[in-house]
């Protein structure tokens, strides 16, 4: 009588975080093992099949990868599966989207045995990036699933501010109408102001000069307004010694008496607070 096979194991999900350089200019590029630390690269370097927010994106770091740490297989080799720009435009998680019905075609090769990376852009993936709908896959599918160390320019922003990090939210997006957004801005300060919770949102780098205006003429003098971008960039060698600053975080009326020079070029995050 013939012994059964034994049941073959499954892969791992590795969600995989990037620098935080994405589409900045390229003097802003720090070596990537400035923020990434060797057991990610190392992890990084072997994997063979990728869920990608862009592939693109995703050939660009693993070639800085490649120069500290040599990738197991040549890139042109590596399974890069692009999530649909259906989530990129409406989330993980919105009303009508349902995460259960897809991701576990993306997910095949970890059912086979073979571990699997998750990738944005920039920063952690499936934290304001698509990819959480993989993750809950993975749960749901017996997968494990392991986070590595890398920036998350949301908790780097809160913890820069001196805002509430006890109790905070984040919003994503604001609307970009005039009106809405200044309605928007009005009800997270009201929030702020209520109950000591610190509101997180983020914007288009070629729109944050419009966001920073909106905030300083709705929000109140006592209220605190916060920016941070940049976080983990290079300084730009072109402006060794300049004044201008990637994070300011005070309240209104100081940001309308003594406006600072930010560098807005960098994806900004944006908070509000008591």
């Amino acid at each position: 009588m013939s012994t059964p096979a034994p049941p073959q194991s499954k892969g791992t999900l590795y969600l995989v975080p990037t620098p935080l350089d994405f589409g900045c200019p390229p003097e802003y590029q720090a070596p990537i093992q400035d923020t990434l630390p060797a057991r990610t690269l190392a992890i990084a370097a072997r994997l063979n099949y990728w869920v990608t927010e862009n592939a693109k994106s995703t050939r660009a770091f693993l070639k800085r990868v490649n120069t500290v740490h040599g990738l197991a297989q040549p890139i042109q080799t590596l399974s890069l599966t692009e999530l649909p720009r259906e989530i990129h435009k409406k989330g993980d998680h919105t009303p009508g989207h349902k995460p259960d019905s897809g991701p576990q075609i993306w997910l095949s090769p970890a059912l086979a045995g073979h571990d699997i990376g998750l990738i944005s852009e920039a920063g952690m993936p499936a934290i304001a990036d698509p990819g959480s709908s993989v993750v809950r896959n993975a749960h749901a599918l017996g997968i494990d699933v392991e986070v590595l160390v890398g920036p998350v320019s949301l908790m780097l922003a809160l913890a820069s501010s001196g805002l509430n990090g006890q109790h905070f939210a984040f919003v994503g997006y604001l609307p970009q109408d005039k009106q809405a957004r200044t309605v928007k801005l009005r009800e997270l300060e009201n929030q702020a102001l209520k109950t000591g919770q610190t509101q997180i949102f983020i914007e288009t780098p070629y729109r944050n000069e419009a966001m920073v205006q909106a905030a300083i003429s709705v929000l109140q003098p006592q209220t605190w307004f916060a920016v941070s971008g940049g976080l983990t960039l290079a300084s730009s060698p072109s402006q060794p010694t300049s004044t201008t600053k990637r994070q300011h975080s005070a309240p209104i009326r100081q940001w309308k008496s003594t406006p600072p020079h930010l560098d807005l070029a960098a994806p900004m995050v944006f908070m509000i607070g008591a």
